[in-house]
C-alpha cells in the first residue's frame, strides 16, 4: 500500500511569503496555497475528463468565493498534468488574483516539479 507523499514549500516574492502543502494520493492532489502562513482559503475541485476522451473539465468551488477563478485554473492545471481529482485551497491577506496568479502559479510548478522529483528518487529505493 502506498502512502500519501505530502511535500512543504515556500516562495517570497513582492515582500511577502507565500506557502504551498502539496499532498498526492493514489487518486488525487491536493494544493493549499496561502500567503503569510498556511490556511484553509475558497476550495475548488477540479476533475480530468477520462483517459481518451476530449472534454471541458467538470470543476466546482466547494468553498468561499474570493480568488475562485484563480483556484480552479490552479486545480484544472494541476487535474490535467496528474490525471487526478484536483482540490485547491487559497487564502490570500493582500493580494488581489491578478497580482498573486503568476506568484502562485510558480509555487505549484515548483512544488509539482520538487514531488516529481521526489517520486524518482523513492523509484530508485533511495530514502525520501
Amino acid at each position: 500500500m502506498n502512502r500519501a507523499k505530502i511535500i512543504k514549500d515556500e516562495i517570497f516574492e513582492e515582500n511577502r511569503r507565500f506557502f504551498a502543502i502539496f499532498i498526492e494520493t493514489r487518486n488525487a492532489c491536493l494544493a493549499l496555497l496561502s500567503e503569510a502562513e498556511d490556511n484553509l482559503g475558497t476550495l475548488v475541485v477540479a476533475i480530468p475528463p477520462k483517459k481518451g476522451l476530449i472534454g471541458p473539465f467538470a470543476s466546482s468551488t466547494l468553498l468561499g468565493t474570493r480568488h475562485s477563478t484563480l483556484a480552479k485554473i490552479l486545480a484544472e492545471k494541476i487535474a490535467s498534468k496528474k490525471g487526478k481529482i484536483a482540490l485547491v485551497s487559497i487564502h490570500l491577506k493582500t493580494l488581489q488574483e491578478t497580482e498573486a496568479g503568476p506568484i502562485l502559479v510558480r509555487l505549484v510548478e515548483k512544488v509539482m516539479e520538487k514531488h516529481e522529483n521526489l517520486t524518482e528518487r523513492e523509484a530508485e529505493g533511495a530514502p525520501a
